[in-house]
């Protein structure tokens, strides 16, 4: 028995002095915070596999990790779904009914021109108020070739506007809307827009875009921002300084918002610059770079068109210096005045010959065609600012400011469906045009189509011959190289 006491004794002597090594073991290792790191690491490693796995099943392109979904809530404290529910109240969904000209051959074989009404849709975004009118940003080729703006506002309230001024260069426009065609209930409902610092964006920032897509109404993509001052070649140039970003930016998003996560526009959508051959690459145009152009525009008066009888002109002629034209010979894009019109009444001493036309009243230009629209909008005896590019004693381009009083165009009403309004001679007188076609048969003004050396070809009448307009690219090219090189200064 004394020997069984004994073996019992040291078991319980055992088991005590192992028990109080446990238990020491355990108490240094929580002092130590050996077991908390343990469960920190087995809980991000959970974190971990929940985010891969909602990153996964998320349509967004994984450019940045643990980017945030349209339910996460970013570093400024919003998510997605508040700042697009504080953003939409201040975009617009504009239509233009657009002027298109159909030409052809009709089944008996005569050549037609018919003119139609056809429906365009884009965005806009409410970047002011003044007395009398409501201030929207959009896209100039959201509103170009407009015969009616309208605008319709979050609540679906429909309302007619106008076009307050326009800047093609910058592919930007301001439209005005009449405070008393807007119902007080629909003024309750909208608001303005508050411009951010584009400057202060960063690659890999989250956005919000809004706007009118397909012309559905206003929808809500988000994405990042790509890239940052990217140069875009489009039909009217090379536009620089563009915001990359790959939320989805659809037809009908131009001149709509691009926000951050503070709910501030830092871009204006500029969709017509995406391809449908590429996917996540859309363009807007910083704030920092539109802000100057919308502080011009919107000092402007809001006009309507005037009647031709009534139109002033600046009794110059002119062509085109499209981009490529530009580009050979270092000259910058705009409207180029060859020649001036014997007996205009235009007060236009301040032009010369040679002087490539780039603004009107502030208003960026780059071909005749939007010279002419914002010409269409002042009556003859009105004094208007027009910036040239003239060439300076050391062969540079330098930029001045010419006051021209606009005259009349005597003419008007008896050429004016054939070719006086057309941009090549303004008051359709026919005279040495530099870029029109040799041989070839010419009524009212000469080479109606051609721009800086590029031109189709075609008569003012509609008639074109296969066989006279071979090599005629090259000959009008040479042409236009004599020309320039004769009066290069």
């Amino acid at each position: 028995m004394k020997q069984v006491a004994k073996v019992v004794a040291s078991a319980l002597l055992f088991g005590l002095v192992a028990g109080a090594a446990m238990v020491g073991v355990n108490v240094g290792a929580q002092k130590a915070g050996v077991t908390n790191q343990i469960v920190q690491e087995a809980t991000q490693g959970s974190n971990s596999n929940t985010a891969e796995t909602s990153a996964s099943d998320s349509n967004k392109i994984a450019t940045v990790t643990n980017s945030a979904s349209s339910s996460d809530v970013t570093a400024s404290g919003k998510t997605v779904s508040e700042v697009a529910k504080e953003a939409m109240p201040s975009v617009v969904a504009i239509t233009n009914m657009m002027r298109y000209q159909q030409n052809g051959f009709s089944l008996f074989g005569s050549y037609e021109s018919q003119e139609t009404e056809v429906p365009a849709s884009g965005s806009g975004v409410i970047i002011g108020k003044t007395d009398s009118e409501l201030l929207i940003v959009t896209n100039n080729h959201v509103v170009t070739d407009s015969n009616s703006l309208s605008v319709t506002f979050v609540d679906n309230q429909n309302v007619n506007a106008e076009i307050k001024g326009t800047d093609a260069s910058q592919d930007l426009a301001v439209v005005a809307v009449k405070l008393s065609d807007i119902p007080e209930s629909t003024m309750n409902a909208i608001s303005i827009a508050t411009l951010g610092d584009s400057d202060a964006l960063s690659v890999g920032d989250q956005v919000v875009a809004i706007g009118n897509a397909l012309g559905y109404g206003q929808s809500v993509t988000t994405g990042i921002i790509s890239a940052m001052n990217r140069d875009v070649e489009t039909e009217e140039g090379t536009e620089s300084g563009l915001l990359q970003t790959d939320a989805a930016i659809n037809p009908g998003n131009s001149g709509g918002a691009l926000l951050n996560m503070q709910g501030q526009v830092i871009g204006i959508n500029v969709a017509k610059y995406s391809s449908t051959d590429v996917e996540g690459m859309g363009y807007s145009i910083p704030s920092a770079k539109a802000q100057k152009v919308i502080d011009s525009l919107s000092t402007l008066t809001t006009r309507e068109q005037v009647t031709e009888n009534e139109r002033g002109y600046l009794g110059v002629q002119v062509k085109n210096i499209d981009k490529e034209t530009a580009q050979s010979f270092g000259m910058p894009q705009g409207v180029f005045i060859y020649k001036f019109t014997e007996g205009s009444s235009a007060e236009n001493s301040g032009l010369q010959e040679k002087d490539i036309i780039t603004k009107l009243d502030g208003q960026g230009v780059t071909n005749f065609d939007d010279l002419q629209s914002l010409l269409a909008k002042y009556r003859a005896g009105e004094t208007v600012t027009v910036a040239v590019e003239r060439m300076d004693g050391t062969g540079k381009y330098v930029e001045q400011d010419v006051k021209v009083t606009l005259g009349s165009n005597p003419q008007a009403s008896s050429n004016s469906s054939s070719g006086s309004s057309n941009g090549n001679n303004q008051n359709g007188q026919s005279g040495q045009d530099p870029f029109s076609q040799p041989n070839q048969n010419q009524q009212g003004s000469n080479g109606q189509n051609g721009n800086g050396g590029n031109n189709n070809g075609n008569s003012s009448n509609g008639n074109s011959n296969d066989g006279n307009q071979q090599n005629n690219n090259d000959e009008l090219w040479k042409q236009f190289q004599q020309f320039f090189n004769q009066y290069q200064r």
